[in-house]
């Protein structure tokens, strides 16, 4: 369920160098965007699958390297995932799958940037259109969301 314009630049590998790296799957999203937002940060949310080469892009080039500088409080949740227990924002039991389902997150990578409600706080990115942009759109949301919560 990859949606793309493109395949990804041969100078950007979809693998990691080093050792494989995944975000955090969260327990719950209401504490997680809770402590982002104390950072005064969005909370990122990538929606993600088993073996999607633009998930990978997006989390190895971008969000990964993002997170450990500590720009970015970023986790995944898998839209296929309906056994893992997740903690919605009102504090309703739920799973990644129906998550990313009432979003409407249908595509993988899809990048939310979430407040502490759960409110949208800038347009999702869908899909890696242009992976030769996709760093400047992705600064461009987390600014966007940053403002929003200030």
């Amino acid at each position: 369920m990859t949606v793309s314009a493109t395949k990804p630049p041969a100078t950007l590998s979809t693998q990691p160098s080093g050792a494989s790296a995944a975000l955090p799957s969260p327990a719950s999203l209401r504490a997680a965007a809770q402590a982002a937002a104390a950072r005064g940060e969005p909370l990122v949310v990538m929606t993600t699958l088993t073996g999607c080469p633009y998930c990978d892009l997006v989390r190895n080039h971008y969000l990964l390297p993002m997170r450990r500088e500590g720009r970015v409080q970023a986790v995944q949740i898998d839209i296929r995932d309906r056994r893992s227990n997740l903690q919605g924002f009102q504090g309703e039991n739920t799973t990644p799958a129906e998550q990313a389902r009432l979003w409407k997150a249908r595509f993988a990578p899809t990048v939310l940037f979430l407040g502490p409600d759960g409110q949208e706080l800038a347009e999702r990115l869908v899909g890696v259109a242009v992976p030769d942009f996709y760093g400047d759109y992705l600064e461009a949301r987390l600014s966007e969301a940053r403002n929003k919560l200030k």
